[in-house]
């Protein structure tokens, strides 16, 4: 797989603005000139949900976007420390349920990395 221009921290945060507006990828594709591969791709891998032109109903983003946001050292001890309580012997369902969701990237605070 072939990679363009990375992304920088400003339009990255550029592009979180324009989901929470409300924008459509057509939008954002216009605004950011990036392509809308390169756009789709970012949204999907940040867990971000865009409306698409001529969709039937409206989508907007699947998550609130924190103003602040953890530091990388921040996520990786949250992730250490759901790797060290899962490595734990004898641990019931409920615990191990907890454990996915304090570990799933949907339900826990983005990583950005530009």
């Amino acid at each position: 797989m072939t990679k363009g221009k990375p992304w920088t921290h400003e339009e990255v945060k550029r592009l979180l603005k324009l989901v929470a507006e409300g924008k459509t990828i057509e939008m954002i594709v216009a605004d950011l000139e990036k392509s809308r591969d390169a756009v789709y791709h970012k949204c999907r891998r940040l867990g971000l949900v865009v409306e698409e032109e001529g969709a039937k109903g409206r989508t907007t983003s699947s998550i609130r976007l924190p103003k602040e946001l953890p530091s990388v050292e921040e996520a990786l001890k949250i992730l250490a420390g759901v790797l060290q309580a899962a490595s734990q012997a004898g641990l019931d369902k409920v615990e191990v349920q907890k454990l996915q969701i304090i570990g799933s990237p949907r339900n826990s605070q983005p990583i950005l990395l530009a």
